[in-house]
């Protein structure tokens, strides 16, 4: 099947950010979307944006840790294995591991694919009026990678964090934390409102 330009852009996000493309065979993949319980109206848009690929219905999963006896209770759905999905995942998954293509400025150049990675893994700090976008264990180059297509895209800046045990983050000052927000905000669905900064407000002269 074909992708469109706003499930490619869609897809891009998801992939940067929490999905996971598990392989099926020599040239297919199925997307794997899991989202904490109080996300389980993120997951059902996602699914829905693409409708003929998840044809299935989600399934709600407890898990108890091994280690620290805790319950966790997320949303769970997987797609139909495809060879179009095959070919993002040796995007994404060169060696197996998940990784920042050297392509994404190419890929990461609509407003809703920076909105959906932002839903999945970016934090709004209102006291500092900063935003972080975590990256996870990737290796400092694929970091900048992710800082340039921001950049080269969106006109958005980021300096790059090193936050040790969680790898590295791209870090927003107050000012690129506002040209960010304002780029993704129409986009973002309402669950996600306290990732965002308050709209400014014009005053009248």
């Amino acid at each position: 099947m074909k992708l469109t330009k706003e499930q490619r852009a869609i897809l891009t996000g998801t992939l940067l950010g929490d999905a996971f493309l598990q392989k099926t065979g020599k040239r297919n993949a199925r997307l794997r979307l899991e989202h904490g319980a109080a996300q389980k109206e993120y997951l059902f848009w996602k699914a829905g944006e693409f409708s003929r690929l998840f044809q299935g219905k989600p399934v709600f999963v407890e898990r108890v840790h091994p280690v620290t006896k805790r319950t966790y209770q997320y949303w769970r759905q997987q797609s139909n294995a495809t060879p179009e999905l095959g070919k993002w995942r040796k995007l994404f998954y060169p060696d197996g591991k998940k990784h920042i293509p050297p392509t994404l400025p190419d890929l990461l150049n609509q407003p809703i694919a920076l909105a959906v990675w932002y839903m999945d893994d970016g934090y709004y700090y209102p006291k500092d009026h900063n935003s972080y976008l975590y990256l996870g264990r990737v290796a400092k180059e694929e970091a900048e990678i992710a800082a340039q297509a921001i950049s080269r895209n969106f006109g958005v800046h980021a300096r790059i964090y090193d936050k040790k045990q969680k790898g590295f983050a791209l870090y927003f000052s107050p000012s690129e934390t506002q040209k960010l927000h304002s780029i993704i905000r129409k986009h973002m669905l309402p669950l996600f409102q306290y990732k965002l900064s308050a709209v400014a407000t014009q005053m009248s002269p």
